[in-house]
């Protein structure tokens, strides 16, 4: 297939441009410099220059498709709205331009926010609908386009897709303990995480783009609830650190905006996306990542 990528030359999607290329996919990704551009030509795949603001290349883009995978995103924690915003116009604009296709769309979404108390589970319904919502509401969005014959899939990420040279939330949360001189967890540290490797993550991707029925959520979660007192006890066994728990009044004080997501249970079983696709992951688990090193240039 041709596969058009937006965010190919991102922390996921540059694996994900890797595996597709190795499974013998032509790819296109969507860049937004000349050094993203070398980096996708060099993956073996086309650059498409633009952004998620130029839904004109976003469109040309999927158009030209066989299959689009969705997983740039701003980030732009200090502008919500705005990311929101971006996110849910870039999924219309790839839903309409598949309308009456059958090509496959898949979405990035997240585990996070879908269950409380329990590992969330694929039949759980996402609760962000709408523009105002988290991501824009664009997993519920997306799934609205099956009706109108696109074999849309929602990738669902762990609250982190981990690896060397990862700089999300684990990067962040070492990150504080070298600022403050010891590792935290928040509260009891109780709460848990869903993770899954890099690699893994990307493999999964695949197998949904290539195999998944229309309407399908998975779960890229290679281990379903890794307790935050855990994560906060290797980081600190990583660095020579103490280890205490932030009072979760003082969580954000301390972590900044990451300290409300790692006081949160974000924990997510895969079960039913391995029976689907037989998806088996083989990547390091995530404490196996950062008593190897993997955020050793976070704590720098």
């Amino acid at each position: 297939m041709h596969v058009f990528v937006t965010g190919a030359s991102g922390w996921i999607g540059s694996a994900t441009v890797d595996e597709l290329v190795a499974a013998g996919h032509r790819v296109t990704g969507l860049v937004r410099s000349d050094a993203s551009a070398a980096a996708v030509t060099a993956a073996g795949a086309t650059p498409l220059r633009g952004d998620l603001d130029d839904l004109d290349a976003i469109r040309r883009g999927a158009s030209d498709a066989d299959a689009v995978v969705h997983l740039a995103n701003k980030h732009d924690w200090a502008n919500a709205a705005a990311t929101n915003a971006a996110e849910r116009a870039t999924v219309e604009t790839i839903g309409t331009a598949l309308v009456g296709t059958d090509r496959p769309f898949v979405v990035a979404s997240g585990i996070a926010g879908l269950a409380q108390d329990r590992p969330a589970v694929e039949t759980d319904v996402s609760p962000f609908s709408g523009p105002e919502a988290m991501r824009g509401g664009s997993e519920n969005r997306a799934l609205d386009f099956v009706g109108q014959g696109v074999r849309t899939v929602a990738a669902r990420f762990a609250p982190t897709v981990h690896g060397v040279g990862d700089h999300g939330f684990i990067a962040l949360i070492t990150a504080a303990a070298t600022t403050h001189g010891v590792s935290a967890y928040v509260g009891e540290g109780t709460n848990s995480w869903s993770a899954v490797h890099r690699s893994d993550a990307a493999r999964l991707v695949r197998l949904g783009l290539e195999q998944a029925p229309a309407g399908t959520r998975m779960h890229a979660s290679a281990e379903t609830a890794i307790p935050t007192r855990a994560i906060a006890e290797a980081i600190g066994d990583a660095l020579g650190l103490p280890v205490t728990s932030v009072d979760p009044a003082d969580a954000v004080a301390h972590f900044g905006f990451i300290g409300q997501f790692f006081a949160m249970e974000m924990s997510g079983s895969s079960a039913a996306t391995r029976e689907l696709l037989g998806w088996e992951p083989t990547g390091p688990t995530l404490l196996e990542d950062i008593a190897a090193g993997a955020y050793a240039a976070a704590a720098r």
